[in-house]
């Protein structure tokens, strides 16, 4: 396949799932498995172009947030983002140190999009009914840095869907805001571990990139994340993650069924 067409087809795949509650870096290593494997330095970037789609639709909060540090609740919930990260941070780094690693197959990316699928699904059912309540806690930020954890040990879990959820769980039952938090979250979270990853592939020798398809393939994944954020926030509004849940479900088991 031609190269440009192969990094773009790996943008569109980046960009699209890097926020929505379906793994990143699970169809990631999948569409990999069939477009060939590319080079830390072209995940590190394609990841870049998804973060930078992300600041920009939160722009106006985040101004929000830092120049209006008089407000109580700003410093409060400014607050918890960071209380979230840095429990992200510690626990990232524990984990490197423990040689926690990412498996390169597919079984279990398969095996955590059908997991996570069914967990979604009876979180959904738990509550159901439920008053929906927007306030971000003490619990919530512990928890969703806790569940970013997750995401980075386990491929196919989903950074969003864990931190979403996990901030529904603690009580944050409105989704539009559990949703906002754990975007929010991600931002600098992605950007310290995308910069780890780009020191790694700086530092590494045998980096053989063609660049023009690597600007390509950033631009089409920072311009597809940018839709998808918006998407998913509006959509939020007025709709459960089921749909999410049973796609996570027939996508693994496809997976387990069709791929070697």
């Amino acid at each position: 396949m031609n190269d440009l067409l192969n990094a773009t087809l790996l943008g569109i795949v980046e960009g699209l799932t890097e926020f929505l509650p379906i793994s990143s870096t699970g169809h990631l290593l999948i569409a990999e498995h069939w477009l060939g494997e590319r080079s830390e330095l072209f995940n590190v970037a394609i990841q870049s172009g998804a973060i930078l789609a992300s600041v920009v639709v939160f722009w106006p909060r985040l101004m929000t947030l830092v120049f209006g540090l008089k407000e109580r609740a700003n410093r409060d919930y400014l607050a918890k983002l960071v209380v979230a990260f840095l429990l992200t941070a510690a626990g990232g780094l524990i984990a490197k140190k423990l040689g926690f690693e990412l498996p390169q197959t597919v079984a279990p990316v398969a095996g955590a999009l059908i997991i996570g699928g069914v967990i979604m699904l009876l979180i959904e059912g738990i509550l159901s009914g439920r008053a929906p309540v927007a306030e971000a806690t003490w619990s919530v930020a512990v928890w969703v840095g806790l569940c970013q954890i997750l995401a980075a040990v386990f491929p196919g879990t989903s950074r969003s869907a864990a931190t979403i959820f996990a901030a529904m769980l603690a009580g944050m039952t409105a989704r539009p805001a559990a949703t906002e938090f754990a975007f929010l979250v991600g931002i600098p979270t992605m950007f310290a571990a995308t910069g780890y990853e780009f020191l790694k592939a700086h530092g590494a020798t045998s980096v053989h990139e063609n660049w023009s398809a690597l600007v390509v393939a950033f631009v089409v994944s920072a311009v597809v994340a940018f839709i998808a954020v918006r998407w998913l926030l509006r959509y939020v509004q007025t709709h459960r993650f089921t749909a999410f849940a049973w796609y996570r479900i027939v996508a693994g088991i496809a997976l387990l069924a069709f791929v070697r």
